[in-house]
């Protein structure tokens, strides 16, 4: 009977035991998740840290960039003005030059209708050579500027530089050739400023 509550009480000592060890280990175990928890948030931590100081970096940079592209675009600006009011200026005074050179070549042509103008009038053949010499003297000085002539003689009817007014019937002509000049069409250096008149055959 005694060796019976011995072993009884010997279990119970074994259970209690286990009971004990289980415990310590629960314990344990639960002490190692909470370091492993702490080290994880530590480490969460330092990472949020240092993206948000890289994040502070990144957006530093940006607007340092940022305010260097303002800076640039106003001095941009500043000399695009500056170039804008230069460049008007200087078509200002090209203009004036050109107005000058242009009047200055017309000072003898007005001087010989003066002359003209004062000159008997009894002589008409004399008068008559008088204003062709002006005519040609007027002539050279447009030419001289750069004024030139657009031939239509043998030419085919182009908008570019022709003004269809009339369209006539020519056996003799192609459909859209000029049949005659109606009046002067010119050019100056290459740039028509007044097209010329004509009548286009139309058959």
């Amino acid at each position: 009977m005694k060796d019976e509550l011995k072993k009884k009480d010997e279990q119970k000592l074994e259970e209690m035991q286990q009971e004990i060890n289980a415990a310590g280990n629960d314990e344990a175990e639960e002490a190692e998740e909470a370091e492993n928890a702490a080290s994880e948030s530590a480490e969460t931590e330092a990472e949020n840290q240092e993206s948000q100081d890289e994040a502070a970096v990144q957006l530093e940079k940006l607007t340092a960039d940022l305010k260097e592209k303002e800076d640039r675009v106003l001095r941009l600006q500043a000399d695009f003005e500056n170039f804008r009011r230069r460049t008007s200026k200087e078509k200002e005074e090209l203009s004036a030059v050109v107005t000058q050179g242009i009047l200055k070549d017309m000072l003898p042509l007005l001087d010989n209708f003066e002359r003209a103008m004062a000159a008997e009038a009894k002589d008409g053949e004399a008068f008559q050579k008088g204003v062709e010499m002006i005519f040609t003297q007027f002539t050279e000085i447009l030419k001289k500027n750069g004024l030139e002539h657009i031939e239509v003689e043998g030419q085919k009817f182009d908008p570019n530089f022709h003004q269809a007014v009339m369209r006539v019937q020519n056996a003799d002509m192609e459909d859209d050739d000029i049949a005659q000049e109606l009046q002067k069409g010119y050019m100056v250096k290459g740039r028509v400023i007044r097209p010329s008149m004509v009548q286009v055959v139309a058959n």
